[in-house]
């Protein structure tokens, strides 16, 4: 449950930091974010060939859906988040858990969903002038 709460914690400091400094375009860092959380993964696994393969596939899916996002749409990047969350649930079910910290999965998905939750209620500040 802890981990679940540093989730929360840590998406609510990140949206607060970059709504605090508004210069930033906040579209590209979410951006940023989405396509570096993906390779987390590929750090976490070197140690075992078949999951450092499937990890770098979907690192790279989701650099793909991040950069489509900051260019295409704001939904796309929401999806990105939420699909990434989702992926944080079931890798453990298909994949040796022992491979990554312990509870990062709960702590990944909490932060992924709050993080999808705003950039979709939130998308009018997010869209490029």
């Amino acid at each position: 449950m802890i981990a679940a709460i540093i989730g929360v914690s840590s998406a609510v400091i990140i949206i607060f930091l970059f709504v605090l400094f508004g210069q930033f375009d906040k579209r590209t860092v979410y951006g940023l974010i989405l396509s570096g959380i993906g390779f987390l993964y590929v750090g976490f696994v070197w140690t075992d060939i078949p999951s450092v393969v499937i990890n770098a596939i979907q690192a790279i899916v989701f650099l793909f859906i991040a950069y489509y996002g900051v260019k295409k749409s704001i939904y796309l990047l929401g999806l990105g988040y939420f699909l990434h969350g989702c992926w944080d649930i079931v890798y453990p079910f298909f994949r040796d858990p022992g491979l990554i910290p312990p509870q990062y999965d709960l702590f990944c998905s909490t932060l992924d969903f709050v993080l999808c939750m705003y950039i979709i209620a939130f998308k009018k500040h997010l869209i490029h002038n």
